[in-house]
């Protein structure tokens, strides 16, 4: 019995702090590390990049290089704005069509439903790459800025059947007595769905936010087939253009890709209370 005692104890431990402090230190480290090295490319001259076996420290930091970028060619200004307005757009579409979809989906019951989540489900397997040919042939003839509403309608639609998918699955897990109750005191079904279920799926609604934003801001086979422009291409298509045929600016190519990070980083942290947040949001009267 002591024995028994004695296993049960052990496998119930907590673990010390300090191993949870050394493992918390190394998967940060391990995560952090590329974007490190990226900073420091990002402050080295050519010559220093191209140094064989390379230094991870700049032999004098060139912080010209972030100034210098924006005077480039490539003018990561112009392609920023075109990013965060294809990535925004496409955020508001899917967000827009995909929350009454899911809804209904998990509140009603009609012939086909399932047959139709699992044909949602399936166009998740169908990317730009695939369809570069068709895509280019539906939009050849959008020209100007009317190339960024047909990039917004693209990736709406290759994200919009994974944030139904998502989103759906939150409506479903809230208690449908929750809304007749409402129902009951006189509240519409509309008035149900953006005051009382809404709330209470916020963490669906930001992870459909989160990954609908990222994969369009990272988004290239579309854009680079459609967008011939170069003062309308978004910066997965701009950048690029560092690597010429004979010069390769790989501290510039490092530079822009960190100003390109700051937006993501910026939105993860405006919806970080969102998250924590929805997790109780609504559930209190």
């Amino acid at each position: 019995m002591a024995r028994r005692t004695a296993r049960y104890r052990g496998i119930h431990m907590q673990p010390s702090p300090w191993l949870i402090a050394i493992g918390s230190l190394l998967i940060v480290t391990f995560f952090t590390f590329p974007y490190a090295l990226m900073l420091l490319s990002s402050l080295k001259s050519q010559a220093d990049i191209m140094k064989i076996p390379p230094d991870y420290l700049p032999a004098e930091p060139m912080w010209s290089n972030y100034f210098t970028v924006w005077g480039s060619n490539v003018a990561p200004g112009r392609a920023l704005l075109a990013t965060t307005v294809i990535a925004v757009g496409a955020t508001l579409l899917v967000l827009i069509v995909a929350t009454p979809a899911a809804y209904y989906i998990a509140r009603f019951r009609f012939p086909g439903r399932l047959a139709f989540l699992l044909l949602v489900l399936i166009t998740q397997m169908l990317q730009p790459t695939v369809l570069a040919v068709g895509l280019y042939q539906e939009f050849v003839g959008w020209r100007g800025q009317m190339v960024w509403v047909a990039l917004i309608l693209i990736n709406g639609a290759f994200n919009l059947s994974f944030a139904i998918w998502i989103m759906q699955a939150f409506f479903a897990s809230i208690p449908k007595e929750i809304e007749e109750a409402a129902l009951i005191d006189g509240v519409g079904r509309l008035q149900a769905l953006f005051r009382i279920a809404l709330p209470l799926v916020w963490p669906g609604i930001v992870t459909a936010i989160v990954f609908v934003f990222v994969n369009t801001w990272n988004e290239y086979a579309a854009a680079f087939v459609l967008v011939q422009d170069p003062s309308l291409q978004p910066l997965t298509v701009a950048m690029p253009r560092f690597l010429g045929l004979y010069v390769r600016d790989w501290q510039y190519l490092f530079t822009t890709a960190l100003v390109a990070i700051v937006p993501v980083i910026i939105l993860f942290g405006i919806i970080e209370k969102r998250l924590i947040g929805g997790l109780t949001a609504g559930a209190v009267k």
